[in-house]
């Protein structure tokens, strides 16, 4: 009976100094971050903070584009070779720019407005 009893004597020992050690290191990176955080700049203010230009925002330029084909030649064409590189396909400017053009509605797909024949 006295061995058990020392047994949970020590179990109860061991838990309250994993309890210390798991409040240790909390306190340890709470700190650590204070520090961290004191290296860091400060966030700008308000009147740093960037302004849009008088003139209004940057124009945007919108233009149609399509892709570049693809060789016929019977080869097999890997994604690093695409004129882009990096799996991007590559794109030219449209012959035409005229939106009435591009919005044909031809797709094809679900919803597309077609008989689907």
């Amino acid at each position: 009976m006295e061995w058990e009893l020392a047994i949970s004597h020590t179990a109860a020992l061991s838990m309250w100094a994993a309890g210390v050690v798991v409040v240790a290191v909390l306190l340890g990176a709470f700190f650590w971050g204070q520090r961290v955080r004191a290296r860091e700049s400060r966030p700008p203010r308000v009147e740093e903070q960037p302004k849009r230009p008088y003139e209004g925002p940057v124009r945007e330029e919108r233009e149609y584009r399509e892709p570049d084909e693809v060789p016929r030649d019977g080869g097999r064409l890997l994604p690093h070779e695409l004129k882009e590189g990096y799996g991007q396909s590559s794109t030219h400017r449209c012959a035409s720019q005229d939106p009435a053009d591009h919005r044909k509605g031809d797709g094809g797909s679900f919803g597309s407005g077609g008989l689907g024949s």
